[in-house]
């Protein structure tokens, strides 16, 4: 499998020599090639099954932001009228975006950084780039699906008592603790619970204690829990404090987990995505059935459903469905094209696309109606309004539900089946941004391909050790600033430029012919379609993406907590970081040639797929390939010198 980072050269004797580039032919000169069998697999291996695949992409596009930030914009933007800008966002950005990348993968069989060094040798770097923004997101996620395991180890020993968030306990608790079974006990006594106090009403009175109970600040337990008990969160993130152990032990089994549905590439990860992308579907329709059997469900669901249809006219709602959609997607992390990467070559790409994306809008639905059944049973508890209650992000995970489960009939229960279900959520995630980091590695060393096991190892203990910054008592501000800034602008500059290269300058009708080799001759309709998504439509609306969060942008905060400026400065250092490689190789790259052409024509040289490009394994007949007309100069020699220098892969 060719890997070289420049085209490799002809006799220099020749004055002037231009190459066709075919990505693959059966003409007779060559018929002494002969193709292998179908199944027949390249040195890197491929998926066991074609649903190993599926699942697999399933499981890295539909993940925690589904169930805990999803159903949280659809009711702040106008409830159900947020479906028509989501739907009208995920056909002509995400869907293009994911069958894009998972044919760009499956074609050359390679990961992102190995693809661009064919691809567009002058352009390598966002390959890099790619592997940079899967490298950060992976070390702060497992975090979360530590806590996932801290939840789920407390809710299993508390399987015969109650849980612990379920009261005020002195150790993790402030005096602003509000526990509502203690309230109500008071209540029953004609008391007035204040300060984690039952007052009688002789001193109430005496004391005007009622007035200072109604106007108090009230905690729930399941949110002084998580962040005095889980997090031991501190004053802000300039105060480290210390590694926390018992958090330090939760994201070393993350990291186990990990390690071991990995550590045999994707022939053992396959075979592990039937439980953790399936198990979740079973967990949501259980805790559907029991939501909306719950008092107050209904009031929650109408809630979330009701459409306000003015809100369409409001730039802000198209911007969030743009961004969630993206980021739902997950596209120019190096996932979609890893994962692919492993493929059949004929494997039909373009029905998986349509499986995934399909999916993934009406799980984050369904998950919506999940959660706010529960919201709405929790604000009829509490008689409040059901906005009182709405949350989004780890509160919604780790602070709403919690108390809810608390409210239920077997709390334990229904704790290990919510925490599980998030548990598979983000397992399936993180599989697929580790399978980017070792593939792409693997793929820069091929060598390291027989040592799979000890490559995935030292990942998982070099990504052990980089998360343990997020155990501390600062972790929390550390992830949620990464969170901001690693993968969003640099990643939407990112598949811009992908867009680009692959639709104008390689050509989107050459790289339609390109697929119809993989799955089969399409219509012309269907090419003019996707052709016309690639070229204009689909880059159009990543700008405005852009330029959207460019406007709406704020610096970083947690809760009422304001960053400080160098902290700002360092999250948006390391949001461009992965821009920066990949200007920094483009210039490496150019200046790598000889002098005998000028900057331009070194630049539009190396933006052409070197001979290299194509899949490792050719196929016998492809007849949309020989009626391809263009000629694309691949080589070109100026006064018998080569315009750049062999250099190594």
């Amino acid at each position: 499998m060719a890997n070289a980072s420049n085209p490799s050269l002809p006799d220099a004797n020749k004055t002037l020599a231009v190459m066709d580039v075919v990505p693959y032919s059966d003409s007779k000169e060559e018929s002494d090639v002969e193709a292998p069998a179908e199944d027949a697999e390249p040195e890197r291996g491929n998926w066991t099954g074609r649903f190993d695949f599926l699942l697999s992409l399933l499981g890295y596009s539909v993940g925690l932001g589904n169930v805990w930030r999803f159903p949280y914009l659809c009711y702040n933007n106008g409830g159900g009228a947020f479906l028509i800008p989501f739907t009208v966002m995920l056909i002509i950005a995400g869907l293009p975006l994911m069958f894009m990348e998972l044919s760009f993968g499956q074609f050359a069989a390679l990961g992102p950084m190995a693809v661009y060094n064919q691809f567009c040798p002058l352009f390598r770097g966002l390959g890099y780039g790619m592997v940079i923004v899967s490298s950060i997101v992976m070390l702060y996620y497992n975090l979360i699906i530590a806590w996932t395991i801290h939840y789920m180890a407390v809710s299993i020993t508390s399987i015969f008592y109650e849980l612990p968030w379920q009261n005020c306990d002195p150790e993790w608790s402030t005096e602003h603790c509000y526990s509502y079974v203690e309230a109500d006990l008071c209540e029953a006594q004609n008391g007035t619970y204040y300060l984690r106090n039952c007052f009688n009403q002789t001193y109430t009175i005496a004391h005007n204690i009622s007035a200072l109970a109604d106007s108090a600040l009230r905690r729930p337990p399941a949110e002084e829990y998580f962040t005095n008990k889980v997090l031991g969160l501190s004053s802000g993130i300039e105060e480290i404090g210390h590694i926390r152990l018992g958090m330090a032990a939760c994201l070393f089994a993350a990291w186990l987990i990990v390690f071991l549905c990995l550590c045999k590439g994707v022939q053992s990860s396959g075979k592990v995505v039937y439980f953790t992308a399936l198990f979740p579907y079973v967990v949501l329709v259980i805790l559907f059935f029991r939501g909306v059997t719950l008092p107050g469900a209904w009031t929650g669901i109408q809630f979330y459903l009701t459409p306000d249809f003015s809100r369409l006219a409001n730039a802000q709602v198209w911007g969030d469905a743009a961004v969630q959609i993206f980021f739902a997607l997950s596209p120019a992390w190096g996932g979609l094209i890893t994962l692919s990467s492993y493929n059949k070559f004929s494997n039909n790409c373009y029905k998986d696309s349509l499986i995934v994306a399909a999916s993934n809008i009406l799980t984050s639905f369904f998950a919506g109606l999940v959660i706010f059944s529960v919201i709405g049973f929790l604000a009829h508890e509490l008689d409040v309004e059901v906005d009182k209650v709405v949350d989004q992000g780890a509160g919604l995970a780790f602070i709403v539900y919690p108390e809810v489960v608390t409210r239920l009939p077997a709390a334990p229960l229904w704790s290990i089946l919510f925490f599980l279900m998030l548990l598979t959520l983000g397992l399936d995630s993180q599989f697929a941004l580790m399978e980017t980091v070792t593939t792409a590695i693997m793929d820069r060393f091929p060598n390291l391909r027989q040592k799979k096991v000890w490559v995935v190892l030292a990942v998982a203990v070099f990504g052990y050790l980089g998360g343990l910054i997020f155990t501390t008592n600062s972790g929390m501000y550390w992830l949620q600033l990464m969170d901001k800034y690693a993968a969003n602008w640099s990643v939407l500059i990112i598949a811009i430029s992908e867009c680009i290269l692959i639709a104008w300058i390689y050509g989107a009708q050459k790289f339609c012919r390109d697929i119809q080799c993989m799955i089969g001759e399409q219509t012309l309709m269907w090419v003019i379609f996707w052709c016309s998504m690639w070229t204009c439509i689909t880059p159009s609306t990543l700008v405005f993406i852009l330029v959207f969060n460019w406007i709406e942008y704020k610096p970083a905060s947690y809760g009422r907590y304001v960053y400080p400026r160098w902290a700002d400065g360092a999250g948006l250092m390391l949001g461009v970081m992965p821009v920066f490689v990949v200007v920094i190789m483009a210039i490496e790259q150019i200046c790598s040639g000889t002098d005998d052409l000028t900057i331009m024509e070194k630049a539009r040289v190396l933006s052409r797929p070197t001979d290299g490009w194509g899949p490792p394994v050719k196929p016998a007949v492809c007849a949309i390939a020989q009626r391809s007309e263009p000629e694309v100069p691949q080589v070109l020699l100026l006064h018998g010198r080569p315009v750049l220098r062999e250099r190594g892969a």
